[in-house]
């Protein structure tokens, strides 16, 4: 599947920024647990935060092959960056299909210089793969001009840094199908940030609960029709998937690559390693997951592209590539050996940031559950 030119260009000038201004401050960032803000800002004077906004408030406009082209990119040199920036591209994403007029003109133009950073509030603690069980209620007040949101959301990507959340919740608190899509402003009178989690990996990314104490907000903010959130949901994160499918590719070759020159420079037994054929074997293996899982992935942004239902090719899509993530940087470390566990090489931090691709978004069960439904025509 051939690039036209211009996403060569945009390929070409993501990872060169990835490999000039991200990864020299991975490391240090995962060891802080901090998130590199000049990074940020630096996404923002290439124009990818605001990669998903319409053109007319001064975004990007990409189709869904260049999201995927820039998600692998940043990919490649930080895993917890592109998973910042796709959070934050979900929820202007929302707000560019979802909301009114005022609401894009109010928000959009400043996401897309990257401030306010977005979130998407979806999951909840008791509320995970099965998004209809939430509890977080959000009722009209009485002069009908708000809404009252109350309740917790769990797992919150940029939690810590969002100006600006979509959150899911109930208007009616006994009915799985009443759930709809707000738009709630961080700084809201009643919204708490809770505890940034302690991750095994993508740590540079802030993970955090939101807790809401009676937070009310305009009725304009209400996104989509009362009962419609669900479906909203599930249309962008399609496109999410395919994202996260990318971002997997993006990190598997970035460990590839690692492999692929430690190989050729470590010598045993007076040869380098890369001679071995078990190593070699490996080297191909890796391989043949990167290409298939960026194939998998270009096939299903395409048909995104061309208006065609992309829901379970994006499934297979990030069912394979993000369990491909987790092979490959496995691995990577197994090549480098006892180097590999050490943070002297960059492998441990992508072996431990690839277990994440197959549980955010949709786990890989739940892939797999979409995947054979489709097969079986259920």
């Amino acid at each position: 599947m051939e690039l036209s030119a211009t996403q060569e260009a945009i390929r070409d000038a993501v990872r060169e920024f990835a490999a000039e201004e991200i990864r020299p401050v991975a490391a240090e960032a995962d060891r802080e647990g901090s998130f590199p803000e000049d990074v940020w800002d630096g996404l923002a004077d290439l124009d990818l935060t605001g990669l998903t906004v319409p053109e007319a408030y001064g975004g990007f406009d990409a189709d869904r092959l260049t999201y995927a082209v820039v998600n692998e990119g940043v990919a490649h040199g930080s895993l917890a960056v592109a998973t910042a920036l796709s959070v934050h591209c979900l929820a202007t994403s929302c707000i560019a299909e979802f909301g009114d007029e005022s609401v894009r003109e109010e928000w959009l133009p400043e996401m897309v210089g990257g401030r306010p950073v977005g979130a998407f509030a979806l999951s909840e603690p008791d509320a995970g793969s099965n998004p209809a069980e939430m509890s977080t209620t959000a009722r009209e007040t009485d002069d009908g001009d708000g809404y009252v949101i109350d309740g917790k959301k769990q797992w919150i990507t940029n939690g810590e840094r969002a100006g600006v959340a979509v959150v899911f919740a109930k208007t009616d608190a006994d009915d799985p199908g009443s759930v709809t899509q707000f738009l709630v402003p961080t700084d809201a009178e009643g919204l708490e940030v809770g505890k940034k989690e302690d991750k095994l990996g993508l740590r540079a990314s802030d993970t955090t609960s939101l807790i809401f104490d009676g937070v009310e907000i305009p009725a304009r903010y209400r996104l989509t029709e009362p009962g419609r959130g669900l479906a909203a949901a599930f249309s962008i994160l399609t496109g999410g998937r395919i994202g996260i499918a990318a971002q997997s590719v993006g990190l598997a070759q970035a460990a590839l690559d690692e492999a692929v020159d430690y190989a050729g420079e470590r010598e045993q037994f007076d040869r380098r390693i890369a001679d071995f054929q078990s190593i070699r074997h490996k080297l191909a293996d890796m391989w043949t997951d990167v290409r298939a899982a960026r194939a998998l992935t270009r096939q299903a942004a395409m048909a995104q592209d061309r208006g065609e239902d992309a829901r379970t090719a994006a499934s297979v899509a990030k069912y394979f590539a993000s369990e491909a993530a987790v092979d490959v940087t496995s691995e990577a470390v197994q090549i480098h050996g006892g180097y590999g566990y050490t943070t002297d090489f960059p492998v441990e931090r992508f072996y431990r940031d690839a277990k994440v691709t197959t549980i955010y978004e949709g786990t890989s069960q739940i892939q797999k559950n979409i995947i054979a439904r489709d097969l079986l025509g259920e």
